[in-house]
C-alpha cells in the first residue's frame, strides 16, 4: 500500500510540472535562397534558469537524424553540416534563457525536411516531451515581377496607368501581392498594395485620393495588375517602383513573406498646365488687331481663344477685365456673374455678357456701348484640376494680352454763367447765387443737366480749403455734402432747379465763414440703348467771390460785488453783466473762475451753458456744490453765489461770457466771440469765537448721605457757531478740606458724550449730566465727610470753523473754585445709637427676669424631712 502512494504521489508531481518543448507552428513553406529562422522554447522545467538547446534534422520523418548545431556542444554538427555552420550559414541565436532560434542564411533544397529541437534533461523527474518537430518545406524561387514602362512625359490633368506583371509557379500553397510605390529623391513612398488575402491597403499620402476615385486599381489576367491614377499634377512626377511579394499563410493564421522582388518602372514626368497653356483675346472685326474703334450705340464683341495640350482634362474659370476691373466672369460651374457694378458707369449692371462658344473659344458681348465702356480689356483664364471629392487643384492662370477699346463720341457743348442776385454786405444777411446754362448745342433728347456746388476759403485764409456744398443730381435728386449736410437739412441753406437751365444756391444767414469762391459744375447726361444715363459732358464755371467788411462783435463784461464776504461761513455773491456790440440775437455762457494769487493756477468753478444747463469745474469740492448758485438775472446779467465761504476759497474772482448765435430754431450754437471781466476779491480774516466759562452750585453745603449738584457754564461771543457745530470737553477737579493741596481728577466728558470717572477712596457716587450745549452738571451721591473740600471745572471748546470746514479746538477754559461742606449733626449722630442702647437693654432684662422665673418654677420645690435612725448611729458608733 505505501509503494502505491509514492508511485501515485510522484505521478501527480509529474503531471503538475510536466515539461514543454515547442517549436514555430508548420509546416513552413520557403523560397530557396531565402533566410529561414525556427523559433523552439521550452516551459514548466526544473533545474538552472538557462536551457540548452539541439537541433537535429531529417529528409523524411523516418529517416536517419542528422545533427546540425547545439547552444553548449562547438562539435555537435554532422560533418556534411560543419562548413555551413563556420561560416554561418547556420548558426543558433539564444533569444531567452529558454528560447532559441535556428537560422539559416540561404535555405537549400537539400534543407526541406524534419526539423526537431531537442532539450537535454535537468529535471529530477522526467515529465513531459524534450522535443519538437516541425516540417521545413523549400520551394523554387519561381517569382517574377514584369513592369510596363509607363510614358516617360505626361500633360498635367491626364491620366496615367501603371502595369505591372507579377506570376510564380504554383507548387506550394503560396499567395502574391502587389505594391506600386513613388520615389522622390531619397524617399519613397508606398502608392497601394493588393493582396495577398485581396485587400487593398493605400499609403497615408494616397489614401483620400482613393477613396475620391483619383486611383483605381484595375487587376487584369495572368497575373497583370494595374494602376490608374488620373489628372495627375506636378506633384506625381518621380521614379515608379513595381514591387511582388510571395507570402505562405503558417498555422495560427499568421501571415509571412516568403520572397519578395522589387522592380523600377520608370520616370515620369508631368509638363505643368501653364507650359502649354495659351490665351489670346481679339476684335471681332479684326483678329489681328489689338485695338478697336466703336461708335456710341454700338455693340462690342471681343473673342478668348484657350489652347493647352490636356485642354479635355482642365475645368476653366474665365474673366473679362476692362482697366483691371472685372466686368464678368463665367465659373467652373458655367455659371455667368455680371460684375459691371463696379465699373465706373452707374446703371451698367446687366449690359455685358459672357457665352461659350466652342471648345476653348470664349465671347464677351457689350450692347449700347459708351464712352464709359472705352478701356483696356483683358481676358484671364484660371485652369482647375479637379482632385476629386470636390476638391480642385488650380493649375495655370494666364492673362491674355490687352485690347484698347475706344468708343468715339460727340460730347454735349454749354456755357456756365454764375452770378449773384443777392450778394452780403454784412453778416447775417441773406446770399443768392445763381448758375445759367447757354449755347447748349448736341445735347440728344432726352439728355439732362446735374449741378454740383463748391466753396473754397479766401486766399488769405491758412489754410485755403474746398469743400463740396450739395449737388442735384440729373434726377434731381439732392446730395448734400458732409460739412452742409444739417444746414441743407434744415433749410438755411437750400439748392434749387428754377428753370430747366438755371440752377439757384441760397443762404438766409450768411455767416462769416461763408465767405469765398464759389463754383458751380454742370454735368450732362445721355440715355444709353439699355435706358440708362452716362455722363457726356462737364463744365467749371468761373469762380464767383463773396465776401463784405465784417464788423467784429465784441463784449464787455462787468463783474461787481453784491455782497462781500468780510467773516467765515458769510456769503459771498457778484453780479456779471454784459453789454454788446455788433452780435445781434445771442445767447450767453458763462464760465466762473478763480485763483488764489495773480500768479497762481487758474480753478474753474462752474458753467452755465447758452441752454441753461450748468456744470461744475473740477475745482469744486462735490461736498459744497449746493453752496454754488450760478444763475440768470436778466437779460445780459448773471450771478454767482458762494454760501459759507472759507478760508480756501479766498483769492479773486471773474466771469468769462461767450456769445453764441443761431440762425434759426433747432440749430447748433455758433460761437460768437468771448470776453473777460474784471475779477473780484474774497478776502477776510479768521478772528474764531471767545469762550468765558463760570461755576456755581444750589447749596455749598450738605448732610451726609445727600445729593450734591454743581453747574459748570460756558458762554460764546463774537461770531458764534452753529450749536451743531460746537462741543466742550468738560472736567471736574476736587481738592480736599483736610489732606493738603493735592487736586484730584473727578470725571470728564469729552466732546463725543463719552464719561469718564476717576477711581475715589469714597462711598458716595458722581455722574456728569449735559443740561444743554452750554452747561454741564456734576452730581455727587450719598456724601461724606470726604467729598468735603474745593470743587473747579476745566473745559475745551470745540467748534467747527467756517473758513476752514474743520473741527478747530479753542484754548482751554478754568473755572473759579466753590467749597463743598458735608455737616456733621451731633444729635442726629446719637438718636440712633441710644435708642439702639436703651432696646437692647430692655431686652436683655426681661430676658433675665422670664428666666429666673422658669428656673425657680423647676428647681425649689417643698419636701417632707425624716428623722435621722437613732439604731443605725448606735450602729455606727459600735462600729
Amino acid at each position: 500500500m505505501d509503494v502505491f502512494r509514492l508511485a501515485f504521489g510522484i505521478l501527480m508531481l509529474g503531471g503538475c510540472s510536466a515539461r514543454v518543448v515547442m517549436v514555430s507552428p508548420g509546416p513552413l513553406i520557403r523560397v530557396e535562397g531565402q533566410p529561414v529562422s525556427i523559433r523552439c522554447d521550452v516551459k514548466d522545467y526544473g533545474g538552472p534558469r538557462e536551457q540548452d538547446f539541439e537541433w537535429v534534422m531529417s529528409r523524411d520523418g523516418n529517416g536517419q537524424k542528422m545533427k546540425i548545431i547545439s547552444t553548449f556542444d562547438a562539435g555537435y554538427s554532422h560533418s556534411s553540416l560543419s562548413k555551413r555552420v563556420a561560416s554561418g550559414d547556420i548558426s543558433v541565436m539564444r533569444l531567452q534563457d529558454n528560447e532559441a532560434e535556428l537560422k539559416i542564411a540561404e535555405v537549400k533544397s537539400l534543407d526541406a525536411g524534419f526539423y526537431w529541437c531537442q532539450t537535454p534533461s535537468t529535471d529530477s523527474v522526467i515529465s513531459g516531451n524534450y522535443e519538437a518537430q516541425v516540417q521545413l518545406t523549400v520551394i523554387p524561387n519561381t517569382l517574377k515581377v514584369s513592369p510596363q514602362t509607363p510614358p516617360q512625359v505626361i500633360p498635367e490633368g491626364s491620366d496615367i496607368t501603371l502595369s505591372c506583371n507579377v506570376t510564380r509557379e504554383l507548387t506550394r500553397p503560396t499567395y502574391l501581392s502587389v505594391t506600386w510605390s513613388l520615389k522622390r529623391g531619397a524617399t519613397s513612398e508606398e502608392i497601394l498594395t493588393f493582396g495577398p488575402q485581396g485587400d487593398v491597403v493605400t499609403g497615408a499620402k494616397f489614401a483620400r485620393r482613393y477613396a475620391d476615385g483619383g486611383i483605381r486599381l484595375v487587376p487584369g489576367r495572368n497575373g497583370v495588375f494595374e494602376l490608374v491614377i488620373s489628372r495627375v499634377t506636378t506633384s506625381d512626377e518621380g521614379i515608379y517602383e513595381c514591387n511582388g511579394t510571395e507570402w505562405t499563410h503558417e498555422n495560427g493564421g499568421k501571415w509571412i513573406k516568403i520572397v519578395e522582388s522589387m522592380k523600377e518602372m520608370g520616370t515620369v514626368a508631368v509638363t505643368p498646365t501653364g507650359h502649354s497653356l495659351s490665351v489670346k483675346a481679339t476684335s471681332s472685326s479684326s483678329p489681328s488687331s489689338t485695338s478697336l474703334l466703336l461708335s456710341p450705340g454700338d455693340t462690342l464683341t471681343l473673342p478668348c481663344s484657350v489652347a493647352a495640350d490636356n485642354l479635355p482634362a482642365l475645368t476653366l474659370e474665365v474673366t473679362w477685365l476692362a482697366d483691371g476691373r472685372e466686368i464678368a466672369t463665367m465659373e467652373r460651374s458655367g455659371v455667368v456673374i455680371s460684375n459691371t457694378s463696379a465699373s465706373r458707369s452707374q446703371g451698367r449692371r446687366g449690359e455685358a455678357s459672357l457665352e461659350r462658344t466652342g471648345a476653348g473659344e470664349y465671347r464677351l458681348g457689350v450692347k449700347g456701348v459708351s464712352g464709359e465702356d472705352g478701356g483696356v480689356y483683358a481676358c484671364r483664364v484660371r485652369a482647375f484640376i479637379e482632385k476629386g471629392g470636390r476638391r480642385w487643384h488650380m493649375a495655370a492662370e494666364k492673362t491674355s494680352s490687352p485690347v484698347t477699346v475706344k468708343v468715339a463720341e460727340i460730347k454735349p457743348s454749354f456755357t456756365l454763367t454764375l452770378e449773384a442776385p443777392l450778394n452780403p454786405q454784412m453778416t447775417a444777411e441773406p446770399t443768392e447765387l445763381a448758375c445759367h446754362v447757354t449755347n447748349i448745342t448736341q445735347l440728344p433728347p432726352g439728355g439732362r443737366l446735374s449741378v454740383n456746388w463748391e466753396h473754397a476759403t479766401l486766399p488769405g485764409d491758412d489754410p485755403q480749403t474746398s469743400h463740396p456744398i450739395g449737388s442735384l443730381d440729373s434726377n434731381g435728386n439732392l446730395m448734400p455734402g458732409s460739412m452742409y449736410g444739417e444746414r441743407l437739412k434744415s433749410g438755411v441753406l437750400s439748392l434749387s432747379r428754377v428753370q430747366p437751365n438755371t440752377f439757384k444756391l441760397r443762404f438766409l444767414r450768411t455767416q462769416e465763414i461763408d465767405m469765398g469762391h464759389y463754383v458751380c459744375t454742370v454735368s450732362s447726361w445721355s440715355v444709353n440703348s439699355q435706358g440708362a444715363l452716362v455722363k457726356t459732358a462737364e463744365y467749371k464755371s468761373s469762380p464767383m467771390t463773396v465776401r463784405w467788411d465784417t464788423k467784429r462783435p465784441t463784449l464787455n463784461v462787468v463783474a461787481k460785488h453784491i455782497r462781500e464776504a468780510s467773516v467765515g461761513g458769510a456769503t459771498f455773491e457778484m453780479s456779471c453783466s454784459v453789454a454788446t456790440e455788433n452780435v445781434g440775437e445771442a445767447g450767453y455762457s458763462v464760465l466762473i473762475q478763480s485763483q488764489e494769487s495773480v500768479d497762481s493756477n487758474v480753478r474753474t468753478i462752474m458753467t452755465l451753458s447758452p441752454d441753461n444747463v450748468l456744470q461744475h469745474g473740477g475745482a469744486t469740492d462735490p461736498n459744497r456744490r449746493d453752496s454754488l448758485v450760478l444763475t440768470k438775472s436778466g437779460p445780459a446779467e448773471f450771478r454767482f453765489r458762494l454760501a459759507g465761504v472759507q478760508l480756501s476759497d479766498r483769492g479773486f474772482y471773474w466771469c468769462v461770457i461767450t456769445a453764441w448765435t443761431k440762425q434759426q430754431l433747432g440749430q447748433a450754437w455758433t460761437k460768437s466771440t468771448s470776453s473777460e471781466s474784471n475779477k473780484v476779491k474774497i478776502d477776510f480774516q479768521e478772528n474764531g469765537p471767545s469762550f468765558s466759562i463760570a461755576i456755581q452750585s444750589d447749596s455749598s453745603s450738605v448732610y451726609p448721605w445727600e445729593t450734591a449738584k454743581m453747574d459748570c457754564s460756558l458762554s460764546v461771543s463774537g461770531s458764534s457757531p452753529k450749536t451743531d457745530d460746537l462741543a466742550y470737553e468738560v472736567s471736574w477737579f476736587f481738592t480736599r478740606l483736610r489732606g493738603g493741596q493735592t487736586t484730584i481728577q473727578v470725571a470728564s466728558v469729552d466732546r463725543f458724550g463719552i464719561v469718564r470717572k476717576i477711581d475715589r477712596n469714597s462711598s458716595s457716587d458722581i455722574s456728569i449730566e449735559r443740561k444743554d450745549t452750554h452747561t454741564y452738571f456734576l452730581n455727587i451721591f450719598g456724601t461724606q465727610d470726604s467729598d468735603s473740600g474745593e470743587y473747579h471745572c476745566i473745559a475745551t471748546p470745540w467748534y467747527l470753523s467756517a473758513s476752514t470746514g474743520a473741527w478747530t479746538q479753542a484754548g482751554e477754559l478754568m473755572s473759579g473754585h466753590i467749597f463743598l461742606t458735608v455737616k456733621f449733626a451731633v444729635w442726629d449722630s446719637l438718636k440712633l445709637p441710644l435708642l439702639y442702647g436703651a432696646s437692647a437693654s430692655l431686652g436683655v432684662g426681661l430676658f433675665s427676669l422670664v428666666l429666673g422665673l422658669i428656673c425657680a418654677q423647676c428647681c425649689c420645690r417643698n419636701t417632707t424631712h425624716t428623722p435621722r435612725s437613732r439604731n443605725k448611729l448606735m450602729d455606727l458608733e459600735m462600729d
